[in-house]
């Protein structure tokens, strides 16, 4: 057997030791028992930024038993397989190599995750000839997908099914070929920058959440380690290279160990009894906390799987099962766990650190900036709908929103070329073909690039051979679908809103318009205006979570300074539109159109909105005036933005359903 060893690797890129990360607890514990069963489905990893998330993952492949293939094979299949191309020989040599670390960019297209037709042997010899994807060469080692949460979800989902089937099928561009695609998939993500939906939190097998250490003694390690990782590679490397190899020897021997741990009927009914009481949906989490049970008892050198084991793997495999509602938190009831469980068994000892030492430190990702948190809302305090004294008064209240509904759907008007999402239209990589366009990127138009070459052919010298292409008659798909937009809210939080059920009538359709946005994969904003100035309470972002938190804690009281808060709402669009300039902008105005603050309210606010009307901002005014006596200020705002106006009450997609049926 031949053995294949890479070249020494530059001091700078030596990645930090996986047994050196500070206070890994159930991060380095999740990564191993997927090593150990990659049947479990993978791990998504969920924390602040600077929780070494990024490092621990790189760190992990280093210390994973190397595996033998097939010399030269672009599938890294097995020796004693098949070849799913035919480009190996039965009898092929074999050779050792490292387990691949490889990571997917956020803005990789579907045909660099699958593979797709090699363009440069298609043009010039006229076979259509299949080129590997990333799922390829991530078999039998690590797809690492950073901020999984910012993928368009049509890719999280192709990843997690080959992940669950551990095999890729390409039927595209006239090639047929199917593969082995066993990986152990790892994501992590910042949940300030947005959530995935429930429905593909599910698809993980474990998740773990992680924050940055408040232990004092803690941090110094955290910054000890690094700076002397940074000072000196090669050394910091060679002090750990006893407890790195005491890691790889433990996981091969867990490895070897898991096909014959035996999970008793005993054990299969208390997992049960806990999937049935956490009320979780479906049959996945009782398969996937089974598996993790069976790997925790390898791991820990067990024949059979204990109650710990069954505590340990409901720990990580449960938590991101309990949300069902796009803005609830995951979480475990620990409490329940104990009951169901019971305390038949002695206290464990505490989980030893897979690497010898604990994580959360070193790495790329050493600031420790907290997470954003919600403060539960204080009692409303009802000031009377209408009242006058509220509008000039400082006094300020909090009412908590109610149950949100669907939302009309409000889209920004032509043809954009944004982000895929599932707002607005716009020429995406997905989508309804709808012509063709010079260019590489995307899948090949065939039937346009032949309709380019044919014309040349004679002047090519072609005679009965294949087609004769030069790059020039490539042409690539132009397809049209929906792209995501950035829906900034600008939201009156003055006096003359402060009346509870006007405010819990507000509330709930922001609440519903954010709910819209979450599921459109919009990124969102919120400014507020009260008193004499405008904020900006939430910088643009995908978290809607975070919105929603923000928006449940908006006190209102006080003048109406309008025109402040269009002009806030205008300074944030224009920057932007500088970061993220292929994402248009939906302006989302939640007024009664009252302006009271300052010199010539009224005519400084109409000159603001005709500023931004001027810049071709697509705006939406929500009208929240009520009452008998109305002064139709919000429709007149509306004009002056060349808006949409719509009435509160009227955001409700049923409203609009029954307006219709009424007309």
């Amino acid at each position: 057997m031949a053995s294949e060893r890479e070249p020494p690797m530059p001091q700078h890129h030596l990645p930090y030791p996986f047994s050196a990360v500070v206070d890994a607890g159930d991060m380095s514990l999740a990564l191993v028992l997927t090593t150990i069963s990659p049947e479990i489905g993978g791990v998504l990893v969920r924390g602040e930024k600077g929780t070494a998330k990024s490092t621990i993952v790189r760190a992990l492949a280093a210390v994973l038993p190397p595996i033998d293939v097939v010399a030269g094979d672009r599938f890294s299949c097995a020796p004693g397989g098949s070849s799913p191309d035919g480009s190996y020989a039965a009898d092929a040599p074999v050779e050792t190599r490292p387990v691949r670390l490889v990571e997917l960019p956020v803005g990789a297209t579907e045909d660099r995750v699958l593979g797709s037709l090699h363009l440069e042997r298609a043009l010039s010899e006229g076979k259509a000839e299949y080129e590997p994807g990333l799922l390829a060469k991530a078999h039998r080692g690590l797809l690492y997908v950073d901020e999984v949460n910012l993928l368009h979800d049509h890719l999280v989902d192709l990843l997690l099914d080959a992940a669950a089937m551990g095999r890729s099928t390409v039927e595209r561009d006239g090639v047929s070929v199917s593969h082995d695609a066993r990986f152990v998939l790892v994501g992590t993500m910042n949940p300030e920058e947005g959530e995935l939906r429930p429905q593909l939190l599910d698809r993980f097998g474990l998740t773990v959440e992680v924050a940055a250490p408040r232990d004092p003694a803690l941090r110094v390690e955290v910054v000890r380690r690094r700076m002397a990782h940074d000072a000196d590679p090669v050394a910091f490397a060679a002090a750990y290279d006893e407890s790195e190899r005491a890691v790889t020897a433990r996981i091969r021997a867990a490895q070897a160990r898991i096909g014959s741990v035996v999970l008793g009927d005993d054990m299969l009914l208390r997992i049960a009894e806990l999937c049935a009481a956490f009320d979780v949906d479906g049959m996945r989490a009782d398969i996937v906390t089974a598996r993790t049970a069976v790997a925790h008892a390898a791991w820990h050198e067990r024949d059979e799987v204990t109650l710990e084991d069954v505590r340990a793997a409901a720990r990580l495999s449960l938590p991101h099962r309990r949300r069902r509602n796009p803005f609830d938190a995951p979480g475990l009831d620990e409490d329940l766990l104990d009951e169901v469980l019971g305390d038949d068994e002695p206290e464990p000892d505490p989980e030893p650190d897979p690497g010898g030492g604990p994580d959360g430190g070193g790495g790329e990702d050493s600031s420790v900036d907290g997470p954003e948190t919600g403060a539960d809302a204080p009692s409303s305090t009802d000031v009377g709908d209408g009242a006058p004294h509220a509008e000039g008064a400082d006094q300020q209240t909090t009412t908590a929103a109610g149950t949100p509904y669907r939302a009309r759907l409000f889209t920004v008007h032509g043809t954009g070329a944004g982000e895929a999402g599932k707002r607005s239209r716009a020429v995406t990589d997905a989508g309804r073909r709808v012509g063709s366009t010079t260019g590489t990127r995307g899948p090949i138009h065939l039937l346009e690039t032949l309709r380019a070459a044919a014309p040349h052919q004679a002047a090519r010298g072609r005679g009965t051979g294949p087609v004769v292409f030069r790059g020039s008659d490539l042409r690539v798909a132009t397809r049209e679908g929906r792209e995501s937009n950035l829906v900034l809210f600008c939201v009156d939080a003055s006096g003359s809103m402060a009346a509870r059920r006007r405010m819990e009538q507000v509330k709930t359709a922001i609440l519903s318009l954010l709910l819209d946005a979450y599921q459109r994969r919009d990124k969102v904003g919120l400014v507020t205006f009260r008193g004499s100035s405008a904020d900006l309470a939430l910088p643009p972002t995908h978290s809607v979570d975070v919105a929603a938190r923000r928006l449940d804690d908006l006190p209102a009281g006080g003048r109406t300074p309008l025109a402040e808060g269009l002009l806030e709402a205008h300074r944030v669009l224009r920057v932007e539109r500088i970061r993220d300039p292929r994402r248009r902008p939906l302006l989302v105005v939640v007024t009664d159109g009252r302006a009271t603050s300052g010199v010539d309210p009224l005519g400084r606010t109409a000159l603001s909105a005709r500023l931004l009307a001027a810049e071709r901002v697509a705006s939406l005014v929500v009208d929240c005036e009520s009452g008998a006596m109305r002064l139709g200020l919000a429709a007149r705002l509306a004009a002056d933005l060349g808006a949409e106006h719509v009435p509160v009450g009227e955001v409700t997609a049923e409203a609009l359903t029954s307006a219709v049926r009424a007309a």
